[in-house]
């Protein structure tokens, strides 16, 4: 037997072997860099990883080959293991750009009084002698910004893996320094922890769905290549209770990184424990990498096979949308109510995924199910991640104060920030001006067009309670009287440049989407169509 050495087009992908070396690095600096110096030196590693490679992602993007039917650019790379098109490095820049967003967030000292927000021992148990000790001594943990790295790392494979195996590895390479992150937060650590540990035993329990449908789902194609899936789709009728269980089990383990219901029960307990800045670069990245996935494996390897699969999807995506804003109008907590609008976010984007259409029946100038998608994602991306950032910047004699009674009258104690509060908010709520109505418009326009009629209804309605819970917290934060047993009340600290720069792009984004969405629709539709 002869051996044929593998060929691996690093041309292509040179980005991601970047990220992977800066993750690598930084594990270095932990081990041989001094104590005192490791922050300023994670820090910089990892921003300045993310931008060469967010470079990198662009020259890339720029050299990709139109394919024969003008539909798709790109290439097949890595022995048919990861597909760089131009879906691809749209997900790749929106995720390097988050990810920086998170790294500023994390690198926040001055909310803490010169130390982070991520505990300074992880191995002392709370509220010892050893915490304390910790804790006085200034001690915090750089290891954060390595973990984030290869988290980042995991996220970029996940849109862009062409097969069954490469994508279960991407899965977990993104979910298990998300689990370790979500425990480290320096005060409130009990909570933590808690988030931690379930966050990680219901992400094993949807990982082991997830295998055992790509096992079926192999047994049925013969073939863990999404090409050779969908052939087998086409062809073979015989074997059909396999691939639909196959398909069943590898949409749970999906559904579950995106918080659909019912597999949403994980989210607002780990939005609230893990620490914020990790909620913020979680929320964002996780979901626009998880449907980067999503939409590659329904539309490439069971494109066929779409009259199956989209009832289901009609069920989830209304189930979704009712659980997220039902429960969010019940909500007391403020990290916990953004965590069921993510919860109701997802919905609203599976409701763009349902809109897939054959190119045929799609009218000249008329938004793509993936566009719609495209464009959802990049606003819901940045302003999750300002909303959150703003969370960081509430804060009583405890620290971090994100029960509703402390934000009473914020408006009136610090009408910048409150506002700003409230134009995420808004943006959210899809009203007018804001670039979340013109990506709520988007995704129901396709969805419309394909036939989903019902979906688009429940998503109306839903958005109107949404609506709701939105502005119940503008006018808790500006129109409600403060009652004299309120207790302590929450104020804004002042951040540094890294916070107030996140929150800064977040705004921008949020109102030049809005305004003029058109630059980023035709980048979208520029992008083409997923290479099969």
């Amino acid at each position: 037997m002869d051996f044929v050495k593998p060929t691996i087009e690093y041309a292509d992908i040179w980005p991601l072997i970047l990220i992977f070396g800066v993750a690598c690095v930084g594990v270095v600096v932990e081990a041989f860099v001094p104590r005192g110096r490791r922050f300023l030196v994670q820090t910089v590693l990892a921003a300045a990883g993310l931008v060469a490679a967010l470079v990198g992602t662009v020259l890339v993007a720029r050299d990709l080959t139109v394919r024969a039917d003008g539909a798709a650019r790109g290439a097949i790379d890595v022995e048919g293991t990861i597909t760089v098109d131009g879906p691809t490095v749209f997900f790749w820049g929106l995720i390097l750009v988050v990810a920086l967003g998170g790294v500023l967030l994390f690198a926040e000292r001055r909310l803490e009084g010169g130390v982070s927000a991520f505990a300074g021992q992880a191995a002392a148990l709370p509220g010892t002698e050893a915490e304390r000790q910790a804790s006085k001594s200034g001690l915090e943990h750089t290891e954060v910004y390595p973990l984030l790295m290869f988290a980042v790392f995991g996220m970029l494979i996940f849109p862009a893996a062409n097969d069954l195996l490469t994508l279960f590895v991407a899965l977990e390479v993104l979910s298990l320094p998300l689990y370790l992150l979500c425990g480290l937060a320096r005060r409130r650590r009990l909570l933590s922890q808690e988030a931690a540990l379930k966050y990680f035993l219901l992400g094993a329990f949807s990982s082991g769905f997830f295998l055992y449908g790509v096992a079926l789902t192999y047994g049925f194609a013969g073939s863990m290549e999404y090409a050779a899936i969908n052939e087998a789709v086409r062809n073979d009728l015989s074997n059909q209770p396999l691939l639909l269980i196959g398909i069943g089990m590898l949409s749970v383990g999906l559904l579950f990184k995106v918080g659909a219901a019912p597999f949403h029960s994980w989210t607002p307990d780990v939005y609230q424990g893990a620490p914020t800045a990790v909620t913020a670069f979680m929320a964002a990245g996780t979901k626009i990498a998880a449907f980067g996935a999503i939409l590659r494996l329904f539309y490439v390897a069971f494109g066929s096979e779409r009259w199956t699969w989209q009832p289901m999807l009609w069920v989830i995506a209304i189930l979704t949308m009712v659980v997220g804003a039902v429960l969010a109008v019940v909500q007391t907590d403020m990290k916990r109510m953004l965590a069921y609008s993510s919860i109701a976010h997802t919905g609203f984007l599976l409701t763009g995924v349902l809109g897939v259409q054959q190119a045929s029946e799609l009218s000249d100038g008329e938004v793509t199910s993936l566009q719609a998608v495209l464009f959802y994602l990049t606003t819901y991306g940045f302003a999750m991640l300002g909303a959150f950032a703003v969370v960081t910047l509430v804060r009583d004699s405890s620290g971090e104060a994100s029960t509703f009674a402390r934000w009473q009258g914020l408006g009136r104690r610090s009408p910048l920030v409150a506002g700003l509060f409230a134009f995420f908010l808004l943006s959210m709520a899809g009203i007018p001006l804001t670039a979340g109505f013109v990506g709520k418009w988007a995704v129901f326009t396709v969805a419309l067009s394909a036939g989903a009629w019902p979906v688009v209804i429940a998503a109306i309605l839903c958005s109107i309670v949404a609506v709701f819970f939105y502005v119940r917290v503008i006018v808790l934060m500006f129109f409600v009287d403060v009652a004299p047993d309120a207790g302590e009340l929450a104020s804004v600290a002042r951040p540094s440049l890294l916070t107030s720069a996140t929150i800064a792009v977040g705004i921008a984004a949020t109102v030049v989407l809005g305004v003029v969405p058109g630059p980023v629709l035709t980048l979208a539709d520029h992008a083409g169509q997923f290479l099969r």
